[in-house]
């Protein structure tokens, strides 16, 4: 597990930019999604729902990478290259909407779809690299 230098801390707790997460398709070809996160207990959280195709490429043990620029600073950024290292749906709706609660200041995440299951998916940082 790498850490993240506490000169950038600010940008996963303090701040709300957006994560630019790359994870791999089936046929070995990259794909980019910018997404909401969360950062706790020294793992980086997303949030998705089950059959979406980053969900697809998170089982557990995948290999994930996040772009995080400063929305104030666009040369201020952290790269973290990590292991999803846990993917569950307990506690995911709470999730979803806290990050509703941080990304729109709203108490409930509006976008919900009854017919979807939320997942939490933890990536453990094993590479972090800074910038600025």
């Amino acid at each position: 597990m790498s850490a993240i230098p506490e000169q950038f801390l600010d940008l996963l707790t303090a701040k709300a930019p957006l994560a630019h997460l790359a994870t791999t398709m089936k046929d070995g070809s990259p794909q980019v999604t910018p997404l909401w996160f969360d950062y706790t207990g020294g793992v980086v959280r997303v949030n998705s729902a089950k059959g979406r195709v980053k969900s697809n490429n998170m089982p557990e043990g995948a290999k994930v990478a996040l772009s995080i620029v400063d929305p104030d600073n666009a040369y201020r950024y952290v790269q973290i290259r990590g292991t999803v290292s846990k993917v569950t749906t307990e506690g995911a709706d709470a999730h979803i909407d806290s990050l509703a609660k941080r990304y729109l200041g709203l108490d409930s995440y509006p976008y919900r779809n009854a017919a979807e299951t939320r997942l939490i998916f933890e990536i453990t940082p094993d590479r972090v690299q800074t910038m600025g």
